[in-house]
């Protein structure tokens, strides 16, 4: 078989190496795009012929995915699939692995970093300081004590919440699955909307569906407390951005930290977000670690051998 990795997935030229000579041993064809190409034309050639490929966040719709005759598997070197038209493979019986697990570490110390960067204004700050002022009076907030809402708690959500426990955090929780490590650590399922109101922090880690998509509407949002911050390191469309951005901007909530958007960066000049007060952006990053990368690589290539054997 033929597999192609459509783009560079974060790995050396050894480690590609060593990846193309195992499949070899396997008398399969190993082929590695070394860069990025969202082109719908350049997608279509490099995949045209392949058995298996492998994709990050690269967005395939049919119209792509059409054009690949021979497809049989797709192995997402990411967790969420919601860049795919997994309608069309279905229908047309093209399997799905994602590398579900890789990133868990990564993005929830970034959970906790934005959480610090909008409670002790570190980006504000060190602007401040390279300008060479003082903080201007400027206070931050204490993590501890504080209540966290946790909107999602799949092994990000839970990994978060311990994390924030350890803290000295109250944490709560929301999420269409209850799981028993949560409840033995302590921390108490509500409703989503009792979720909004109590929390000092809400915490975003849930996959984007069309039941979550702007499932944090304008009237979520309203639900917040005004010293309320919002915190978003799952999916950008799982928030009414624009609602958020004139939440900030009305102090009808007191913060935010993003990490995804609508779109993948960078992002256009007009972004709602891009002008709030006391909003601190970041390129989706969250998932940005070599740790991540080595284990993200390993999942993959497990899914694919599972795969052909």
């Amino acid at each position: 078989m033929k597999i192609v990795a459509v783009e560079p997935i974060g790995i050396s030229p050894a480690k590609a190496e060593e990846i193309k000579n195992h499949f070899l041993q396997q008398k399969h064809e190993f082929v590695l795009y070394a860069d990025r190409n969202e082109n719908p034309a350049v997608l279509i050639h490099r995949i045209q012929d392949a058995d298996v490929i492998i994709i990050s966040n690269i967005p395939l719709p049919e119209s792509i995915l059409s054009t690949a005759n021979k497809l049989k598997l797709i192995a997402v070197a990411f967790t969420g699939i919601d860049h795919i038209d997994t309608n069309y493979c279905q229908k047309h019986n093209i399997e799905i692995r994602n590398a579900s697990g890789y990133a868990t570490h990564a993005v929830s110390e970034l959970t906790i970093g934005l959480i610090l960067d909008v409670y002790r204004h570190l980006s504000t700050m060190e602007t401040q300081t390279r300008k060479l002022q003082t903080r201007n009076n400027v206070l931050g907030r204490e993590l501890y004590g504080k209540t966290v809402g946790i909107i999602g708690t799949g092994a990000i959500g839970r990994h978060t919440a311990i994390l924030l426990k350890s803290l000295g955090c109250h944490v709560i929780a929301w999420s269409r699955t209850k799981h028993p490590e949560m409840i033995e650590n302590g921390i108490s399922y509500v409703e989503l909307d009792d979720l909004l109101r109590q929390s000092d922090i809400v915490s975003l880690h849930i996959p984007l569906t069309n039941e979550t998509h702007q499932l944090i509407s304008k009237e979520k949002i309203a639900l917040m407390k005004p010293n309320a911050i919002l915190i978003n390191t799952a999916r950008g469309k799982i928030v009414d951005n624009r609602a958020l951005a004139t939440a900030l901007i009305e102090n009808k909530i007191s913060g935010t930290g993003i990490d995804v958007f609508e779109m993948e960066p960078p992002l256009p000049e007009n972004h709602p977000l891009l002008k709030a007060p006391n909003c601190v952006v970041k390129p989706h990053i969250g998932y940005a670690t070599r740790e991540a990368f080595d284990k993200r690589i390993e999942i993959v290539i497990n899914n694919i051998n599972t795969f052909l054997s």
